[in-house]
Formats: C-alpha cells, structure tokens, sequence
C-alpha cells in the first residue's frame, strides 16, 4: 500500500486552541504526521509518494468560492489588522442573528468557524491546500487500480463544511476525495466515518445526495463535539434520504460494542455496493487519546482494518483525528497493516 505524504503539514503549527474553558498548547500538532510517517516507514507498509499538485477545480467541487477567498487571505489580513499571531474568532452568528458575511476580519473568521480550536496561521492556507492534494494523490492511484492507498492528511478535513472550517479542519479531504472518484466516472462512493468525533462536515456536505453513502461511528452528540450533528435520525433529506447513517455511541465505549457497530455498517456499505469506499480514519478512539471517551485497544485497530478489508472495495484511508500522539503511528499502521493481511 503507497502513503501519500508531504512536509507542507508542517505549515499548520498553531502555538494555541480554546478548550475546556482553557487556552492550551494545541493537541492537533504536527508531530502528529510524524509520528505515523515513521512507523509507516519503519513497518516496511509500502512506499512513501509525494502528492501531485491538482489545482484549485477538484477543492472548489465541494467548498463555495467565497470561502476559498476567505482562507487563502485570512492571515493577511488578520496581521493587517492584529500582528503576527495565531488568528482565533470571537462571536458566532447563533440563533437571531443575521448570517451575512461581514467585511472585518475578526467577522469573517466568526462567520466562516465553528470553533476557537483552530488557529489560522502563516501556513493554514498552503498545508491545507496541500493535504487535499494528499487526498486526490490517494484517489488517482485507488482509480488507477490499487486496492488501496493511504493519503496521511493533515491538517484533518471531516469537519469541514462546503463553507465552514473548525474541529481542527480547513478543507474537506475526504470529501474532496469522494467527489473526485464520482468526477473521474464513478457511480457511488461511500465514506465511512471511524473517528471519535461525528464527520459534520462531511455529513452536511453530501447529505442531499444519494450518489454518496456516509456511515459514521461516533462519541454521542449528546456529550461530545461537535454536539450539533451526528444523531441517529439524521438519515438523509431529498434523494439523500436513506443514504446517511449515525452510530452515536456513548462516553466509556469499548471495542464489544463499537465493533457491532462497525459490522452494521460494513452491511450497509455491501448492500450500496459502491465503486468506491473512503475511510476518514481517526484514531482518537483509543483508550488513552487525551480529549476522547472511548476505550478501544491498539490490538483492535487490527481487528478493524481486517473487516474493511472484507468488503473487497477499492479503498482510500484519508487520515483524520488521534491526539495519543505516541500511539498514534502504531495504531494507525495496526489499521492498515490488518487490512493488508486480508487484501
């Protein structure tokens, strides 16, 4: 199996993130890539290939243009206007208030955002940009005809919106991905979702859609981030209906009843019967991920990746979220080098 990886990730290095009521060192870091680059390298998993560069058209399929415009100048004009540090917003426009974009930029990053853990910085815009090249890299070698490729993507991208960043996520990696196989040709795609947050992003942006599939197994709305999306009878609306699936399970969660989800949702992907599967592969699952509450064991993540594996798709693992910085290489390798076992 190739990886796709470059060090334009390295781009994105917020010094600080909003949470728990504090202003803390950011979880989602760079070490994070790093961390799993050298344990892809050092399990022999396969070659390491840079991403080709694909332009802006595959991004724009899924993001609007007013928000493009808005990440690609943020920074600019928050030094204009502040100095050189990590740019965070301040107000949301919650229930009452009018949604219209405003000129400032301390509005625009209230109107774009969905959070105060995502700095913008001096690199945002290049390593986000260059994670979704990750991305499609990934997609062209599974639509060329590899069982299966790894684009280790950071920043992360399922929380991301059409036109709405947060959760650590600027682009939409996944999706854009998605979209690509269906542009090259593809009749269905299906995105499973295994990261401990809920896929809002990702969910919103094909949610109208029946071309695409979208599975997520997550920590309950109800108790955890993004609290807004992510509840089971969220299924679809339109042609959509029926083709968007919530696994909303709660706080102290281990593998007996995650892995029953997992396999209610491998079902549901075999009767689609799409060309194509995404996995967003987040590992904040684990039982010692650091902002997480769920107690799955790095010999499970094995047990994962050999289940994908049955379903005999074409699959593309775009790398997602996993804060257990130290564990995190093993136990993303554990998912693929388990899928490979059973290719």
């Amino acid at each position: 199996m190739k990886t796709v990886y470059t060090d334009d990730h390295r781009l994105q290095n917020g010094q600080s993130e909003l949470i728990d009521g504090k202003l803390v060192p950011c979880f989602e870091m760079p070490r994070r890539a790093d961390i799993v680059l050298a344990r892809v390298t050092e399990s022999a998993l396969g070659p390491v290939v840079a991403p080709e560069r694909h332009g802006p058209e595959p991004v724009a399929r899924v993001h609007t243009a007013p928000f493009l415009r808005f990440l690609e100048s943020a920074w600019d004009a928050w030094v204009a206007e502040h100095g050189a540090y990590d740019a965070l917003p301040l107000v949301w426009p919650t229930r009452g208030f009018h949604p219209r974009e405003p000129e400032t930029i301390d509005g625009k990053l209230s109107y774009f955002s969905l959070d105060a853990g995502t700095p913008i910085t001096p690199g945002t815009w290049t390593a986000a940009r260059s994670a979704a090249d990750v991305a499609l890299t990934g997609q062209r070698l599974v639509a060329a005809g590899a069982r299966a490729a790894f684009a280790l993507c950071r920043p992360p991208g399922h929380h991301a919106n059409t036109d709405t960043y947060g959760g650590y996520c600027f682009l939409n990696n996944a999706a854009i991905a998605a979209q690509a196989f269906l542009d090259g040709g593809g009749r269905k795609v299906a995105i499973l979702d295994v990261d401990y947050h809920h896929g809002n992003g990702t969910q919103a942006i094909f949610y109208d859609r029946a071309d695409v599939l979208f599975v997520s197994l997550h920590g309950h709305p109800a108790q955890e981030f993004p609290y807004f999306s992510g509840y089971e009878e969220e299924t679809g609306t339109g042609v959509g209906e029926g083709f968007n699936l919530n696994f909303p399970m709660r706080w102290g969660t281990g593998f007996e009843l995650w892995s029953q989800a997992l396999e209610q949702s491998c079902r549901r992907i075999a009767e689609y019967a799409p060309d194509a599967l995404v996995v967003s592969l987040g590992l904040d699952t684990f039982e010692y991920d650091p902002i997480s509450r769920f107690k799955l064991k790095s010999e499970d993540y094995l047990t994962v990746g050999r289940r994908l594996a049955g379903l005999g798709l074409p699959t593309l693992f775009v790398m997602e979220g996993g804060y257990a910085v130290e564990a995190l290489g093993e136990n993303t390798v554990n998912v693929l080098t388990g899928f490979e076992e059973q290719a």
